[in-house]
């Protein structure tokens, strides 16, 4: 799990309407994903587990740090978190021997496909698991962390590069072959640097111009991006650029946004749901 450090201490140590069918419904929730921005591109629309890679990579050399274990897990949370907000999965309801995020297991809403290569491969997965999983098990099965050879079966291969060539097809990255002395490897740095910009520029304001100090008033993909940033230990690079001043702020207020206790807030709006309940996973881990 990753931490938060502030800048000093790194210096010294180096989202009610009438219900439609299924189908309508999931569209119509596809449509609106990023409606919640008004500073959001209206031409390019990534997914969450997109803006992750993206923050992760280095502009230049298309690579995320060698030393970053935490993004592959963090990128599977964002699986389940997009695939909670596009209407495709939930959290069981509470119950007298269920009350807590990370007992309720994943239950399937619809079906219908997304679109996106990725979140329909871990649909069906979801759909053909009997019985359901929770949270914390799914990012582990997704991940590939698990003892059970029975379950491999689950393991999400190669996202990274998928994932990267997503964006390669929506021109903010490029493909190229890099050689580390005894091997070649392909990297994907960023062609589209405004775009990366503008994301930056979306959680640095989240945190400091239009820091509402609620986390239910805020834009849902902005804090569930917060989280998986957070999860994946990007979140750095973030707040990298800042004054010292507004870095400590910026910080500051993200711990205490992640401090928060996943059970409470989660309990105070069912739509985000998940987004604590991979908060909670992540906290655990």
């Amino acid at each position: 799990m990753t931490t938060l450090t502030h800048r000093g201490r790194r210096a010294e140590a180096g989202r009610t309407s009438d219900k439609k069918p299924d189908g309508e419904e999931d569209v119509a929730v596809d449509r609106d994903l990023n409606d919640g921005d008004p500073d959001d591109s209206k031409d390019i629309h990534l997914t969450l587990m997109e803006e992750v890679l993206l923050l992760g990579l280095k502009d230049k050399e298309g690579y995320t740090s060698f030393w970053n274990d935490c993004i592959s897990s963090g990128l599977r949370g964002g699986i389940l978190i997009e695939l909670a907000l596009r209407g495709r999965i939930r959290l069981e309801p509470l119950s007298v021997r269920k009350k807590r995020l990370l007992e309720r297991k994943v239950l399937l809403s619809s079906d219908a496909p997304t679109g996106d290569v990725l979140l329909d491969e871990t649909l069906r997965h979801i759909k053909a698991t009997e019985p359901a999983e929770t949270v914390q098990t799914w990012i582990e099965l997704l991940t590939g962390e698990t003892w059970n050879p029975f379950k491999l079966q689950y393991q999400l291969r190669n996202v990274r590069e998928r994932i990267a060539k997503a964006l390669v097809e929506k021109g903010i990255l490029t493909t190229e072959k890099q050689n580390f002395l005894l091997f070649d490897m392909t990297t994907h740095p960023v062609s589209n640097i405004t775009e990366k910009q503008r994301l930056v520029k979306k959680l640095q304001e989240s945190l400091l111009e239009r820091w509402v100090n609620d986390p239910h008033r805020m834009d849902r993909r902005t804090l569930a991006l917060l989280v998986l940033a957070h999860s994946s230990d990007v979140l750095e690079n973030v707040f990298a650029c800042l004054a010292d001043d507004k870095y400590n702020v910026a910080m500051n207020r993200t711990k205490d946004l992640l401090d928060m206790d996943p059970e409470v807030e989660a309990a105070k709006a069912r739509g985000a749901e998940m987004i604590w309940a991979v908060l909670a996973a992540f906290n655990k881990s």
